[in-house]
């Protein structure tokens, strides 16, 4: 069994300015997930955390390098090929992106009316047994305009992982959740992970809160990430662009634990 689920090699990317000068996102960045753990990704606006998991799904190209999925070579594969390894993924957007016009029932089916064969039956008993795994049993009818932003939250997550996906990619999932919500969304990641076994990414501000989710953390900061085995490892480097991140977001000491399941 591979336990690596994704893999940076010398990865480069690079974005052209309006004014012709060169802005650096990745500068022969190479880092590991294992599979089955949680990786956060943070840092500041605009060092690149979102270009990440677009290179991860194949959205973007590296101008150098290489990314591995379990393996296999995400910058070498077009077409089929690459539809075939993204069914690998579940994506929760930052706002869900739901579909407005369908309910949620046939927003987490749709997944399975595209790409798979299972007759309607089938789906309606997969769909069912995930709303009420993610406590949206009774909303079934109901549009994205009538949930709470705890709920599309929720009902993105029972849509992404229809397909039984190996890793989960999460962009900004807590984006505009008050305190108590965004609690129990991190909850619910904790849950759903342990159950499911994904490897998962995610991309966060929410600093130091996201931590408690975390096997491993990379910051991001002017193409170079640093990879850290824990959260509390942050606090031990001696970076200057580190001892400020930690001290703007995390305190003077700082303690992961496990989110109560």
């Amino acid at each position: 069994m591979n336990t690596t689920g994704i893999e940076f090699k010398d990865v480069e990317k690079t974005f052209l300015r309006e004014d012709g000068s060169r802005q650096v996102i990745l500068d022969r960045v190479s880092f590991t997930i294992t599979a089955g753990k949680t990786t956060v990704i943070a840092g500041g606006s605009g060092q690149g955390k979102s270009v990440t998991l677009k290179l991860i799904l194949g959205l973007m190209r590296p101008d150098g390098g290489k990314i591995l999925v379990a393996g296999d070579d995400v910058t070498g594969v077009r077409g089929k090929k690459l539809k075939e390894l993204r069914t690998r993924f579940g994506v929760l957007f930052q706002g869900s992106a739901l579909f407005d016009s369908m309910t949620v029932f046939d927003n987490v089916a749709l997944p399975l009316r595209e790409r798979t064969t299972k007759s309607e039956s089938e789906i309606k008993k997969q769909v069912l047994a995930s709303l009420d795994q993610l406590e949206l049993l009774g909303h079934e009818n109901k549009y994205p305009a009538q949930l709470s932003g705890g709920m599309k939250k929720r009902a993105g997550l029972a849509r992404a992982l229809q397909l039984q996906p190996e890793i989960m990619l999460f962009d900004e999932p807590t984006t505009g959740l008050d305190p108590v919500m965004t609690q129990e969304i991190y909850h619910l990641f904790a849950r759903t992970q342990e159950q499911v076994g994904y490897t998962a990414i995610i991309v966060s501000h929410d600093i130091p809160k996201v931590f408690n989710l975390a096997d491993q953390v990379i910051i991001i900061n002017n193409g170079i990430m640093d990879v850290f085995p824990s959260p509390e490892a942050i606090q031990w480097s001696r970076k200057p662009h580190i001892r400020e991140f930690v001290k703007t977001t995390m305190g003077e000491i700082y303690q992961s634990h496990l989110v109560e399941q």
